[in-house]
């Protein structure tokens, strides 16, 4: 057994492991584009079911006016057991949390417990790993104290290891909503202006915005669910800006509770607003085309100028090689 650990263990065949994942992550990145269409539909589906969920309860609500149902949905699964058991919320306690998960996607009861559940489980699964290829494996002929260091890094990297997939998670969801929200708020303004009631029309662009961007359409119909059956309809809108936490999309919600607060033309606002999260798309775009020659210049160094260099005094080396021989 541990000449097998040692075997599985050697750099190389890590390295070959690493490889393996990385080729199979690439070509699931390049079949994602042909599945785009099932998960728009299962993720349009999950939002229907939520959308079923709240009308049932809010018809408990009013059917049991002396009771508080609520609208919370519950978590009886094993990660909610343990958590509860250890008394995780208290101890691993974050604040942003629950926001942090809702920008990435996750919404509910259970991502959080599922959260807190590995923040406990991932430091000591990576110290374990680290300790036993450390001290059984291969050391790299490390004296003591780095050993310690080593394995006391990898354990401060689990518990850190979550929120970093979080944050990645959310990075690459408000991406991809920023990317598709002046044109979904171009359409929002054509859907308006046809009289096409606020709710109709957020349907309407969740439909024809899913093929550019699935969260940007999965929010949206979301919106919608909780325009209907939320208390008040500012929680709403509030409920959106707070899960893409985007400047633009915080203007928009803005603009839209005050419309109809007081009572101002939307079209006029969202026209406006359409034109400021154009100008912001492109003054991102404009940042990044700034910064790509900086960027640009260790890979130049490191992979160009060498086959540059080949390229170039190659075949004078070669001539001098022949001329060196003939003599």
């Amino acid at each position: 057994m541990k000449e097998l650990a040692y075997t599985l263990m050697q750099p190389a065949n890590l390295i070959a492991v690493l490889v393996a994942v990385l080729s199979f992550l690439a070509v699931l990145t390049l079949l994602r584009s042909s599945v785009s269409g099932e998960q728009l539909d299962k993720r349009m589906k999950a939002v229907a079911q939520r959308r079923e969920e709240l009308r049932r309860q809010a018809r408990q609500t009013l059917a049991q006016p002396g009771q508080n149902s609520g609208l919370r949905q519950t978590d009886e699964s094993l990660y909610k057991r343990i958590v509860d058991r250890l008394n995780l919320k208290t101890l691993l306690e974050d604040p942003k949390v629950v926001d942090n998960l809702a920008m990435a996607g996750f919404r509910g009861p259970k991502p959080v417990t599922t959260f807190y559940f590995f923040r406990f489980l991932m430091p000591f699964v990576m110290g374990a790993f680290a300790t036993f290829y450390i001290y059984v494996v291969n050391d790299f002929g490390q004296p003591p104290n780095i050993k310690i260091l080593i394995c006391v890094a990898m354990f401060v990297a689990g518990y850190y290891a979550p929120n970093i997939y979080i944050s990645n998670a959310a990075s690459k969801r408000r991406a991809s909503i920023v990317t598709a929200f002046p044109d979904a708020l171009d359409l929002l303004l054509i859907c308006v202006e046809a009289g096409m009631s606020i709710e109709a029309a957020l349907q309407k662009v969740s439909q024809e915005i899913g093929s550019a961007s699935i969260e940007l359409a999965e929010e949206l119909s979301l919106l919608v669910a909780e325009l209907s059956y939320l208390p008040e309809r500012r929680m709403a809108y509030e409920g959106l800006a707070r899960r893409t936490n985007y400047p633009g999309i915080k203007s928009v919600c803005t603009a839209m509770i005050q419309a109809e607060k007081y009572g101002t033309p939307l079209g006029t606002a969202l026209r406006v607003m359409a034109k400021e999260n154009r100008e912001l798309r492109l003054s991102a775009a404009e940042k990044k085309a700034a910064a790509l020659p900086a960027q640009l210049t260790v890979p130049m160094i490191v992979f160009f100028l060498p086959v540059l260099f080949v390229v170039i005094l190659g075949p004078a080396i070669l001539n001098v090689m022949d001329m060196m021989h003939k003599k």
